[in-house]
């Protein structure tokens, strides 16, 4: 059986010891801590949580564009169930006239693997006119999606479609990228606990990793030309 040395035991360290090791320990809680307080203050007041009445509708402000987030496809490429919920609430937005058009973005960047189009298709059947639903394959992440929307599709104000878990740090990436930015999360506790919570866990580093990018190296995602689709949406 191995014994620690005493020194390394907490009970034999000096008093200026023992205070540099709370010390560490409270500056790791703050690095923790940090990137989620940044995305929950940045995005207060900016953000509502849609549930099946349509009292929620009264709080949102009228915008342009609802910025609909990809989240994964299932094996016959159909959204998950997920990412219907934010279809379905994006599809709500429309009906109630609080936006004019649909930015949907999404990943395909590998063959049959098609995020954009299935949402595209998701929301025209369920009685969005195709015209006014608009797609971004290049949405690989969050930023991204954000940044694209301000710099190729030129949305200036936006109302951000996804789940709680995720809507602070998605409103606040938004916001950081130019957009006036509003969210409506699914509260996806209900339907998914399990799945609520894992994803929930995740956002610690996810959090981290958006803070790092958007307000520290000011990384540009994959970008390219200008594109008119927006503006085509908004003005048909």
């Amino acid at each position: 059986m191995s014994v620690l040395p005493s020194r390394l035991l907490p009970w034999t360290w000096s008093h200026a010891g023992l205070r540099r090791g709370f010390q560490v320990l409270v500056a790791l809680s703050v690095l923790t801590l940090t990137p989620m307080t940044w995305a929950w203050l940045d995005s207060s007041g900016h953000r509502v949580t849609a549930d099946r009445s349509d009292a929620w509708l009264s709080s949102v402000p009228a915008m342009p564009v609802a910025l609909v987030l990809g989240a994964g496809l299932t094996a016959h490429a159909a959204p998950t169930p997920m990412l219907r919920t934010r279809l379905d609430i994006g599809a709500r937005l429309y009906q109630a006239g609080k936006i004019r058009a649909l930015l949907v973005s999404g990943d395909n960047s590998r063959v049959g693997y098609d995020e954009p189009t299935a949402m595209r298709d998701y929301l025209t059947s369920h009685g969005v006119p195709a015209e006014k639903v608009v797609l971004d394959y290049a949405g690989f992440d969050t930023w991204a999606s954000c940044v694209r929307a301000r710099k190729i599709f030129g949305a200036s104000r936006a109302i951000v479609v996804t789940q709680n878990f995720h809507l602070p740090r998605a409103v606040a990436l938004c916001r950081t990228a130019g957009l006036d930015a509003f969210g409506v999360g699914d509260d996806s506790s209900t339907d998914w606990p399990l799945q609520t919570y894992v994803y929930a866990t995740r956002e610690f580093f996810a959090s981290a990793k958006a803070l790092l990018e958007a307000r520290i190296l000011h990384a540009d995602p994959l970008l390219g030309p200008r594109e008119v689709t927006l503006d085509r949406a908004l003005a048909s």
